[in-house]
């Protein structure tokens, strides 16, 4: 079997987040902003998302995380952060740090 073409391939973004509250979130959100998508996007907007949370990406002391999507959707994922209020019972704000097309400039421009 061939491997696909390099323009049949999904172009992919990672996108930094911050979370803001006043207790430290031991793991990273991930049903809130699942369930944020959902509720904005729908069942199929959140698959064609595509988003990959990167698990050993959270950095609890400096609440910071990284989230792997599809191109087309990074406004629509920066968006979703917006009706995030909540996790475990902790008043929160999720802010959107930046974005970068390459994993290794995301660790060097946003979490290092």
């Amino acid at each position: 079997m061939k491997p696909l073409l390099p323009s049949l391939k999904e172009k992919k973004r990672y996108v930094v987040f911050e979370v803001i509250s006043d207790i430290n979130i031991k793991k990273m959100p991930i049903d809130c902003i699942k369930n944020a998508m959902i509720q904005l996007y729908g069942e199929v907007g959140l698959g064609e998302a595509g988003l990959i949370f990167l698990k050993n990406k959270w950095f609890p002391k400096k609440q910071r995380g990284l989230i792997r999507v599809n191109h087309k959707y990074v406004d629509k994922l920066k968006g979703s952060f917006c009706f995030i209020d909540k996790i475990e019972r902790t008043k929160v704000i999720i802010k959107s740090v930046g974005v970068s097309g390459t994993l290794k400039n995301a660790n060097l421009k946003y979490l290092g």
